[in-house]
């Protein structure tokens, strides 16, 4: 639903801001991300990709994946949840063909140990706060942009990482 996450704003005293939006309205943005850290972790990266009023199904999760190693073109870690998309057959098949991919599960039911989880957290919660779009066609365009300019926080980037137990820790 694209409600906004509603935050506190500054207003004129006696000018209570409007925020306007439909209510019962179920189309959607979905979005996959991956958050990456070479060998010398010097640098992360941030690679995503979204789909409009549609879901990441297994054969999207290979797309995915498939150009991101092109993109990389090194050997690969995936740490990610226990997703139903992320098990399906098509994807453990993608895995045995590709022996340069190697893949590793969170505990399930464990959101707060993904950082990839942090980083939606902080789109809805800080760039994307308050904001009402009209159409997915917004959505998706306001989510890209602002995950395209939080590719270049690495700090921003790093903090998801260091705020989880599992990943890696300032040297």
């Amino acid at each position: 639903m694209m409600a906004p996450v509603v935050r506190r704003t500054w207003a004129p005293r006696g000018e209570t801001p409007i925020l306007l939006h439909r209510g019962r309205w179920h189309k959607k943005v979905s979005a996959i991300a991956a958050l990456t850290v070479p060998a010398h972790r010097r640098r992360v990266g941030l690679y995503f990709s979204l789909l409009s009023d549609a879901n990441f199904t297994a054969t999207k999760v290979v797309q995915f994946l498939r150009n991101l190693s092109a993109q990389l073109q090194k050997p690969l870690i995936i740490v990610w949840d226990r997703s139903l998309t992320h098990r399906a057959k098509i994807v453990n098949r993608f895995f045995q063909r590709h022996s340069k991919l190697h893949r590793e599960f969170l505990p399930p039911y464990a959101p707060d140990l993904n950082p990839v989880e942090m980083l939606w957290g902080h789109l809805k919660g800080n760039p994307l706060a308050n904001f009402a779009p009209t159409d997915t066609k917004a959505l998706a365009y306001s989510t890209r942009y602002h995950a395209t300019r939080l590719r270049r926080r690495k700090d921003l980037l790093r903090s998801f990482l260091y705020a989880t137990p599992l990943f890696l820790r300032p040297k």
